[in-house]
């Protein structure tokens, strides 16, 4: 994924589609050269998060809020026969190919989901919230998402090899 900022003087949606990208590249980017047994390192206990983790995490976020909620589909988790958000976070089995894969596909899903919506006033009911959700709050929601675990990413990445940098 190529990393490219945010435009200064976009609208509203290509400027919201531009931060998610962004964010998404940034996940990308601190994993970039490191072997399946770095991005598997766990951060210090009692916490097993890793960056691979971290990507099988976001793959399951991209999946549920764009293609359950959004898209309608009835779809199972990835890493999860019971409807657990948290067992992504377990990439021990996991490997670079098989996360990146599932991560890469449910971008792409995502933004295919995203380019067909007719604006961002498009909603679908959040089942958790018991309410309905514009794309608009999901794709902040996602920038969120990604901001708060790429600040994870950082630490994790500088305890691995000594890179830093956003």
């Amino acid at each position: 994924m190529e990393r490219i900022g945010p435009p200064l003087t976009g609208d509203e949606r290509e400027t919201l589609r531009a931060f998610l990208d962004y964010h998404r590249a940034t996940l990308a980017w601190k994993c970039e050269g490191l072997t399946d047994e770095e991005l598997r390192w766990p951060s210090m206990p009692p916490s097993g998060l890793s960056l691979l983790g971290l990507v099988r995490h976001m793959g399951e976020v991209e999946r549920h809020w764009f293609r359950r909620t959004l898209n309608g589909e009835e779809l199972p988790h990835l890493w999860s026969d019971n409807h657990d958000f948290q067992a992504a976070y377990d990439a021990s089995g996991s490997t670079r190919e098989e996360a990146f894969t599932a991560w890469e596909a449910e971008v792409a899903h995502a933004r295919r989901i995203e380019a067909a919506a007719e604006s961002l006033d498009v909603t679908a009911y959040v089942t958790s919230w018991k309410e309905e959700a514009s794309l608009r709050l999901v794709m902040l929601h996602l920038i969120h998402e990604y901001a708060r675990h790429n600040g994870h990413a950082d630490f994790l990445r500088e305890a691995i090899d000594g890179v830093t940098g956003a």
